[in-house]
């Protein structure tokens, strides 16, 4: 995970190579990407990364909301990096990923500081406003975990088609943010692991039974993390077949254009 300490320790290597290959955790396939700002109501600024398709117009949008920054949680968080890496090109959905305020990543640092879910409610406008003016569609936002929290309880705009739900805690978000998405009807996705630190399937059912429309779905051997590419695969199978149905499963091998990135420690 990363830290505005830990950023400079680590070193980044991208290699070129052509297909077929097993797409594995470190294969990112074409993509446009490039650097964004997005601009907080309450003055802040704070970086990010669009992915989009190599090609073509997205047909789906996912707006990513990273894990606990207190925890290690970033724009990098694996599970989010894959999706940028992969869904572009399988999938023709675009990605956004950025860092919330106050946390770094190699992209850089977002301005201001952790706000336990309060002030992080103008990070999540700033990029559904992005998306918007970006003429971005069919907008999703991929939480994780802490992620979730701010979903439930920020992402209500109404360019926003569903939520999909990684590890939710149900930490920050309260009674009164499940009975505001059972009053709208809009799609929800848990996907929530069996062995998960803080909410599992069966306590997640439970709560997330306050909201009619959700679909909880437990995931067998997985953890909080989502640690093992057969986890991501899982999560990315399933976020693609509730966003642009059709498109999945995904396939597992790819004949093009790709590089390989893999990130190191630096010594000292």
């Amino acid at each position: 995970m990363s830290s505005s300490a830990s950023t400079p320790r680590t070193r980044t290597v991208v290699s070129e190579g052509t297909g077929p290959v097993e797409i594995g955790p470190t294969t990112r396939l074409p993509a446009r990407r490039e650097d964004v700002e997005l601009h907080t109501p309450d003055g802040l600024r704070l970086v990010g990364e669009l992915a989009l398709p190599p090609e073509a117009d997205p047909v789906a949008t996912l707006v990513c909301l990273h894990p606990l920054p207190t925890h290690g949680g970033y724009m990098d968080s694996h599970v989010l990096l894959k999706a940028s890496y992969r869904l572009p090109a399988l999938a023709r959905a675009a990605v956004l990923r950025f860092n919330l305020r106050g946390v770094s990543s190699p992209r850089g640092t977002s301005e201001g500081s952790f706000d336990s879910a309060r002030g992080e409610q103008h990070d999540v406008a700033a990029a559904l406003a992005f998306a918007e003016d970006a003429g971005l569609p069919e907008v999703t936002v991929l939480g994780w975990s802490f992620g979730t929290d701010l979903a439930l309880m920020h992402a209500r705009d109404p360019h926003v088609r569903r939520l999909v739900l990684l590890s939710p805690p149900l930490r920050f978000s309260t009674d009164d943010d499940l009975a505001f998405w059972a009053r709208d009807g809009r799609d929800v996705l848990a996907l929530v692991p069996e062995h998960d630190d803080y909410l599992q399937p069966p306590q997640a059912r439970e709560r997330f039974a306050a909201v009619p429309q959700a679909r909880v779905v437990g995931v067998d051997g997985a953890k909080h993390l989502w640690v093992g590419e057969q986890h991501v695969k899982r999560v990315l199978d399933e976020v693609v077949a509730a966003v642009v149905p059709g498109a999945g499963p995904l396939p597992t091998t790819w004949d093009g254009p790709y590089e390989r990135v893999t990130t190191t420690l630096r010594a000292g």
